[in-house]
């Protein structure tokens, strides 16, 4: 009997050290694994960060010559436009299967409502401030929208950015006020737009964020919603306004060029909405904010001489340049010096205890 239990004895030591041995063969396929999944994480998160980023420059010029060159006089049924084109668009898209659009929902509706508020906020504001003022000074206003974004994700999502992410915000927010001491072409009206506009830019991030992380909404369904139920207010107030009288007398409805750069802002409405959803997804709200900033680079500098309605000064000019320099900053520490943990090394640890014990 000793002799025999001795044998089983040594039978289950030797499929203990087996079974520890094929789980620590595996932990070397888990890090393979997650590296390939990090390599496309990081793929996604670049390649949707340079979409938002092109597409909200390309929508900045178009609705700049719209509303400035042109001298279009209702923003807001530019707004009307873009909205229009994204809801048929989509509708379209959906009934031919190229997009997967879920039906309509009452309760789902009801449920985004409040996203989109925020998101009929971002787009009547952020036209009535484009009009208004000239696109350097529109995009340092806007790097606000950066630092309530930061302050939001820290109080609603509960993330906290590193000391370097904070530190290069702030010194944004330091370049657009020196900036904004000597704005010579200074718009009472023009900077309280895009001020709200930057408190609607926050919202619509963080709550967008987070509609994205529950997977309950696909970005396609979260467009048409935001879309579907931003129309009719955005109607409502054009009516209120008095709007149909400025399109009527509007001269320059038969203008070739004038029309092609109206649906072109039109269409790059539903395109920006896409690529800002993807960035938020890819990445975070704040992240996302940052991007727009960046483009805003390139906004900043070519809406000097493509506006036409800028004028230069040194304390401005330097203002701008330290803002820039700032969201570079920015950058380098979000893409480039963030280096992710691996997740399943807490599960690697916990593995081998188990087979220690």
């Amino acid at each position: 009997m000793k002799v025999k239990d001795d044998f089983n004895d040594i039978e289950k030591s030797k499929s203990i050290h087996i079974e520890r041995s094929s789980i620590v063969e595996e932990i070397p396929s888990n890090e393979e694994n997650y590296s390939t999944r990090s390599n496309n994480d990081l793929f996604k998160k670049i390649a949707s960060a340079l979409f938002y980023g092109s597409a909200s420059m390309m929508i900045m010029f178009s609705n700049k010559i719209v509303l400035t060159k042109y001298n279009f006089a209702s923003f807001q049924a530019l707004a009307i436009g873009q909205i229009s084109i994204s809801i048929f668009l989509l509708e379209l898209f959906g009934k031919f299967g190229l997009i997967k659009l879920s039906k309509f929902d009452t309760r789902t509706a009801t449920n985004m409502f409040p996203l989109s508020i925020f998101y009929f906020g971002n787009i009547y504001f952020g036209l009535g401030g484009t009009k208004l003022i000239n696109l350097p000074m529109f995009t340092v206003l806007r790097r606000f929208s950066i630092l309530m974004t930061m302050y939001g994700e820290i109080l609603l999502l509960k993330i906290k950015k590193p000391i370097s992410i904070q530190l290069s915000v702030y010194m944004m927010i330091f370049g657009t006020i020196i900036a904004a001491l000597n704005d010579i072409s200074f718009n009472l009206v023009g900077y309280i737009y895009t001020m709200i506009n930057n408190i609607f830019t926050a919202g619509n991030g963080i709550l967008t964020k987070k509609k994205i992380d529950n997977k309950k909404l696909n970005e396609y369904d979260l467009m048409y919603y935001n879309s579907l139920l931003s129309l009719l207010p955005m109607v409502i107030l054009s009516i209120i306004t008095n709007e149909y009288e400025k399109i009527n007398s509007y001269d320059r409805w038969f203008d070739s060029s004038f029309l092609f750069f109206f649906f072109l802002s039109c269409l790059m409405g539903l395109i920006l909405n896409y690529s800002w959803m993807l960035c938020t997804k890819y990445n975070s709200p704040l992240t996302t904010a940052v991007i727009g900033c960046l483009k805003n680079i390139l906004v900043t500098y070519f809406g000097m001489f493509i506006g036409g309605d800028y004028r230069f000064s040194n304390l401005n000019f330097i203002g701008l340049t330290i803002s820039s320099i700032s969201s570079i900053v920015y950058s380098y520490y979000t893409f480039i010096a963030r280096k992710p943990k691996l997740p399943n090394e807490t599960e690697k640890s916990s593995v081998l205890e188990t087979c220690n014990r």
